[in-house]
């Protein structure tokens, strides 16, 4: 009996101690806090993304996960070098053009009829002006544009990649939105510190695509890029990163 109250005392203080360390930490790691059975230590701490901002973690998390370099010069670069524009990488037999344009506009009407793949008109509620704007193929002011340009992943580590990546990253949905094609041709290349859409509404989730586009494909990112992108993205902090 002695033996048996004196273990029951021995945890109830080691119990205790763990309480006091918990609120010391303010729900920290507890270090030490093993089962009182033997079993293997305990932590408090979250996994990483856990919470309000999604199984993916929020984007302002996982700037600090992109690589930052310089950036290499754009010798060699060509729009070819990221194979054919619009390939059917995802084998639906629509191009990948199609496939953003019925993605991302309403009230659209199709050439094919019930194939719904060649989109003939619809409407764009624009992500980077906030306007509405009314596409037509053959007369159209909407671009697809490279949410991450083409051009800069040239200059932050696409010159390395396969044929093959450089193709799947050119038309990728994660990294293709439907736009205002005045807009679009404003930003040219341009990063997160050298063009924002005008739109503020929208640039917390514009760069947070362009982070999961980054992170995905390892493109890097120079420092003032990393700077422009936690400061948008601070005023933001839950913002998810995109999946895809």
């Amino acid at each position: 009996m002695a033996q048996t109250a004196q273990k029951n005392a021995g945890t109830t203080v080691r119990t205790l101690v763990c309480t006091a360390a918990l609120a010391l930490a303010l729900g920290g790691t507890l270090a030490g806090c093993k089962d009182p059975t033997g079993g293997a230590a305990t932590s408090s701490a979250a996994p990483p993304g856990a919470g309000a901002t999604g199984a993916h973690g929020s984007a302002l998390a996982a700037v600090d996960s992109l690589t930052v370099k310089g950036r290499a010069p754009k010798t060699g670069y060509t729009r070819d070098k990221f194979g054919a524009a619009w390939a059917d990488t995802d084998h639906n037999h629509c191009d990948t053009r199609d496939d953003i344009l019925k993605r991302d506009l309403r009230q659209t009407t199709f050439r094919d009829g019930a194939k719904k793949c060649i989109v003939t008109a619809g409407t764009l509620a624009d992500p980077y002006t906030g306007t509405r704007i009314t596409y037509t193929r053959g007369a159209s002011k909407v671009d697809i544009d490279h949410a991450v340009a083409l051009s800069d992943a040239w200059q932050k580590g696409a010159q390395q990649w396969t044929a093959d990546k450089r193709r799947n990253f050119a038309n990728d949905p994660l990294n293709l939105l439907a736009v205002d094609a005045s807009t679009n041709r404003r930003k040219s290349d341009g990063d997160t510190a050298t063009w924002l859409p005008p739109n503020t509404a929208f640039r917390c989730t514009y760069v947070a695509r362009q982070v999961a586009v980054k992170k995905k494909y390892g493109v890097w990112v120079t420092s003032g890029e990393r700077d422009a992108m936690r400061k948008v993205l601070g005023g933001c902090p839950k913002e998810p990163l995109p999946a895809g």
